[in-house]
């Protein structure tokens, strides 16, 4: 593959880890922390850290993966780590806006439906690009995402009942 297809790749790499995972870990968190506080101001904690800790966390994992393949060149390692941060940081912000912006009961519900949305376009993407059949694909995601936000509800419910 050509270098600037290899650059390209690279950044697809870093973008579709970092939406997944903005995905995934901020609803997680969100929903947990709802769960067991009913705050708005641990629920935007919450998200901040995300964005800030985690996309972090995510753009060095990618970028120790990328160095380990022993494959990619310093360029396409780097474009693989700016675009996870980039995308994961940016992306977590946007669960913000709707906590900021209506009552914390509906804006989990709202953040659910732009996240599971984000996800299945994704997920869509791939299914075609890889000539999959697309339901299977974005099921089996959806799957994955929908078990650890409830796993992760399930843990807010029981740390709010053991601290009473």
């Amino acid at each position: 593959m050509p270098r600037d297809g290899q650059m390209k790749k690279s950044l697809r790499t870093g973008v579709v880890f970092g939406l997944t995972s903005a995905v995934i870990t901020t609803l997680g968190l969100m929903v947990g922390l709802n769960a067991g506080t009913h705050s708005r101001a641990v629920v935007i904690s919450g998200i901040l850290t995300i964005a800030i800790a985690d996309a972090f966390s995510d753009a060095l994992g990618i970028h120790v993966s990328e160095e380990a393949e022993n494959v990619h060149t310093t360029g396409q390692i780097w474009a693989s780590t700016l675009a996870t941060f980039l995308a994961k940081f940016c992306f977590a912000l946007t669960f913000a806006v709707p906590v900021l912006l209506l009552p914390l009961a509906a804006a989990i519900g709202v953040s659910l439906v732009w996240g599971m949305s984000i996800l299945a376009f994704l997920s869509y993407g791939m299914a075609k690009a890889q000539g999959e059949a697309p339901w299977k694909i974005i099921g089996e995601h959806l799957l994955i995402a929908l078990v650890v936000i409830g796993i992760a509800h399930l843990v807010g419910d029981g740390v709010r009942t053991l601290g009473g």
